[in-house]
């Protein structure tokens, strides 16, 4: 490679005998495509990370384990490419060495998604034969794709700084503008992947949109140079067929855990998968271990979590079907709740908020969430729960980002608020998830809620592995108030089915303990459900 020593990117010979800084160079040719790469590198290096979380999240989640990961492992390919760029840059101080690096993280970024598919295959085999192993292998497979393109991409700004410095009197001055401009980029690359580029274009495409940011203006440049046009003409177009097969998203992102997928779509918050098996139409999230709603025309009841939310309020006394006017549903996501109660109780008043809006357009058009007395609130649960004037018999959370709660939904502050929301003889109903002997997670909750509420009940379902945890404040419930009240239900009820089914399968308790209280202050529902997993995959 012909090497152009050319150090100052179109600065006048007037500013370099000066001393000075020439505050017009962005304006030439030359200097507005350095300063473009500068900007647009900016962008891609922290666009990559955020795009990156999209890209395995449906294989491996998005698991505080695995935002430190991805984070941890992009400051390090971000240091090593500062470091190699000023040695670089010292010794060759050459703008076709700057484009032909940007060009490199261009080609490498394009190729991420091609090249991640096989390992990520690869990890859901490993997952489904329980393989510890070969599974966070294939995460760090895959994250160390990622090495390339940002190690390249930090090398950037230094490099830069060396081509613009004219001297040492200016060398403060060129690099904090630099680094400024650079900057301005990160923050914009923050923020587009996850509001623009992957709701509306997917996350293969979104690579390939960094991709060519990068590629265009570094091949323009090294087509200017004569040294280097022709192996510019060529690479464009090698790098363009190649791409291509990229740029087919006919293929699914990540294939299902079971059934077969009818819808697919990658919303602001979440990978979404629609998939159909048997009579029943499943809403799965993200790495897709998880059922975030069931619709089955035929049958109402899952034998799942959604059951139960419409029987937690007989554990007070006396309580009748015609007691129970309202309900606020706290993770509505495709309206399986909303559906149960509404057929359990008529028309009844619901709030169902739900945070991320496509889902609830999803419920809409594969599970029939078309109940006139549901009012769907696209808003977080516990901002919606602070402005709003209601009460509700029944407040029923259901929030999970797989494989966690948020956080701000488990604490004594948040629960100090909902039961301000409630009836005299309201319920809050949390959904919480555990193993079959691992049962941490329920008991944090439960003793969170037995700080705020009289009484705490717990209920095992059926048929997944989750806990029902009830709190009231009505100081005549308990558990025989439960079975008396389930008995007095009409027989044709599918409360009166899922009350029984309680009896007889749910290992129904009241809690009594004194476990960890979360709070706003400290809420470790990470850690609790990370030492849950893990202790899970080490059996």
């Amino acid at each position: 490679m012909a090497i152009d020593r050319t150090s100052t990117a179109g600065v006048s010979q007037s500013a370099q005998r000066a001393g000075g800084v020439d505050r017009t160079w962005f304006l030439s040719p030359r200097g507005f495509l350095l300063a473009l790469i500068v900007f647009v590198g900016g962008i891609s290096s922290i666009a990559i990370e955020v795009s990156a979380s999209r890209l395995i999240g449906p294989y491996f989640g998005s698991s505080t384990f695995i935002w430190a990961n991805l984070i941890g492992l992009t400051l390090l390919y971000l240091t090593l490419g500062y470091f190699l760029g000023g040695r670089l840059a010292d010794r060759w101080p050459s703008t076709n060495l700057l484009y032909v690096i940007t060009a490199v993280a261009g080609v490498s970024t394009a190729t991420i998604p091609f090249l991640a598919g096989p390992i990520l295959r690869l990890s859901l085999a490993a997952f489904d034969n329980v393989d510890v192993g070969t599974f966070y292998g294939s995460l760090l497979g895959t994250l160390l794709l990622f090495a390339v393109p940002i190690t390249a991409l930090g090398c950037v700004s230094p490099f830069a700084v060396r081509i613009r410095t004219v001297n040492v009197q200016s060398a403060g001055n060129t690099a904090g503008s630099l680094y400024a401009l650079s900057t301005v980029g990160s923050i914009i690359g923050s923020v587009l992947p996850t509001f623009l580029l992957v709701p509306v274009f997917g996350t293969r495409t979104t690579f390939m949109i960094l991709a060519f940011a990068l590629l265009i203006p570094s091949l323009v440049v090294l087509f200017l140079s004569k040294a280097m046009r022709e192996a510019a003409v060529v690479g464009g177009f090698v790098v363009f067929a190649a791409c291509l097969p990229i740029l087919d998203n006919g293929g699914l992102i990540r294939p299902p855990e079971t059934g077969v997928v009818i819808h697919e779509a990658e919303t602001r918050y979440n990978y979404v998968q629609v998939l159909q098996r048997g009579d029943e139409t499943l809403l799965a999230l993200n790495e897709g271990h998880a059922v975030h709603s069931i619709y089955n025309p035929n049958n109402l009841l899952t034998q799942g979590p959604w059951d139960y939310f419409m029987v937690a309020p007989y554990f007070n006394e006396d309580t009748q079907p015609e007691d129970v006017d309202s309900m606020l549903m706290i993770g509505l996501a495709a309206g399986t709740v909303s559906k149960q109660f509404t057929n359990a109780y008529g028309d009844v008043p619901i709030d169902g908020v739900e945070i991320d809006g496509e889902i609830a357009e999803i419920g809409r058009e594969y599970f029939d969430m078309t109940e006139p007395n549901l009012n769907v609130i696209v808003a977080d649960g516990r901002y919606f729960l602070t402005q709003t004037d209601k009460t509700y018999d029944v407040i029923g959370i259901d929030a999970y980002r797989q494989p966690y709660i948020p956080f701000h939904l488990t604490t004594r502050e948040f629960f100090q608020e909902a039961k301000d929301q409630l009836t005299d003889d309201g319920v809050v109903v949390v959904n919480a998830g555990r193993t079959r002997e691992d049962f941490r997670l329920v008991e944090v909750m439960a003793a969170t809620m037995a700080d705020v509420f009289t009484h705490v009940y717990i209920i095992d379902v059926e048929r997944f592995n989750n806990s029902m945890v009830i709190g009231t404040n009505q100081e005549s419930s308990s558990i025989e108030s439960f079975i008396q009240n389930i008995e007095a239900v009409p027989e044709d009820s599918i409360i009166r089915t899922v009350g029984e089914a309680s009896i007889e399968y749910g290992n129904i308790r009241r809690y009594d303990g004194d476990g960890m209280v979360f709070t706003d202050d400290l809420a470790p529902v990470e850690l609790v459900v990370d030492q849950i997993i893990l202790d899970q995959a080490i059996q």
